[in-house]
């Protein structure tokens, strides 16, 4: 990994939006950065829009050159295309795209993204960094047996139609000059962290559902910056947030991890493992907890009473400085 100077992190979509609470003096708001854009009168017609779901602009520099990863795209063309608009984010400057996990929520939108990205580059095929296990139907078992399946994630040929250059693997690796690590598949290896119970995937001849509770196609993205160490981006965090965690310090071994930001999955079911995450999370010393899209409520209390100053929830609009 090549260490960067400093990292920028937009948040484009996630489920909230506030502009009330306070924030750190790193994370800036998104009517502070609307009112620096030249807005002068606060409106709807101004805002962002929340939407379940999480895609975050990373963008990494190193010396006088800086590198942009778009990390998942949320769940609805209309909802990213308006808050890139709206936030002055120029799609031009995205150099590659990573999706997190095969799920409608993070996938959505990426055929518009990747069109727009293409308009302003003027045709630049965009290295799109798929998992391929990500691509088959998905769905949850209802509690009368019934299932209700998920959108299905652009196939590679829907990608490639709209400018992505697919590169499909389920090995980890550094891209863009170095500066980010998209992991491999994450070992499972707590005891309370047990996957995402009631989910259901098609077999693959397409006849009927088999279990898949581990989502073993996640993935999640790293960068490491100066004189901080590593910044962890999980965007669901199916795999366990602790999980990942573990993962993450094996792989910078004797650099301190400095952050996470994304959704943690400490909702609905996952309410129960609240109290091991947070006693789990105390061995990495975090600077930053950033809790965003599927972490809930009860699990950003618990982990404010447990870390303080240290967490900083997302919400769509805002902009970490690392």
């Amino acid at each position: 990994m090549v260490e960067a100077d400093r990292v920028d992190v937009l948040i484009l979509v996630d489920n909230v939006t506030d502009n009330l609470s306070s924030s750190p003096s790193y994370v800036e708001d998104e009517m502070e950065r609307l009112w620096k854009r030249g807005l002068r009168q606060w409106s709807g017609r101004c805002m962002c829009c929340a939407a379940h779901g999480l895609s975050c602009a990373i963008t990494a520099w190193r010396g006088g050159t800086s590198r942009t990863l778009l990390f998942d795209t949320g769940p609805d063309e209309a909802v990213w295309e308006r808050n890139v608009q709206r936030l002055g984010f120029d799609p031009a400057v995205v150099d590659a795209l990573v999706l997190s996990h095969g799920h409608w929520d993070h996938a959505g939108a990426m055929p518009r993204a990747l069109e727009m990205i293409q308009v302003a580059t003027g045709g630049r095929p965009v290295p799109t960094y798929m998992h391929p296990g990500m691509y088959r139907t998905r769905a949850i078992r209802a509690k009368d047996g019934s299932m209700r399946p998920f959108g299905d994630v652009p196939s590679p040929r829907m990608l490639e139609q709209n400018g992505a250059a697919v590169v499909s693997t389920a090995e980890p690796q550094t891209i863009l000059d170095g500066l980010f690590y998209v992991s491999g598949e994450i070992p499972r290896v707590t005891s309370f962290e047990t996957g995402m119970h009631g989910q259901f995937r098609q077999t693959e001849d397409g006849q009927s559902w088999e279990p898949d509770p581990l989502v073993l196609d996640e993935r999640y993205v790293a960068v490491t910056v100066r004189g901080k160490g590593a910044i962890v981006f999980t965007a669901c965090s199916h795999a366990g947030l602790v999980n990942v965690m573990l993962d993450a310090r094996a792989q910078f071994a004797g650099l301190p991890l400095h952050a996470v930001l994304g959704g943690f999955h400490l909702s609905g079911g996952n309410e129960r493992i609240i109290p091991d995450t947070v006693a789990a999370l105390r061995q990495f010393e975090l600077k930053t907890i950033a809790c965003a899209h599927c972490t809930g409520w009860r699990a950003v209390n618990a982990l404010a009473a447990a870390f303080g100053e240290a967490v900083a929830p997302s919400a769509v609009g805002k902009l970490y400085r690392f």
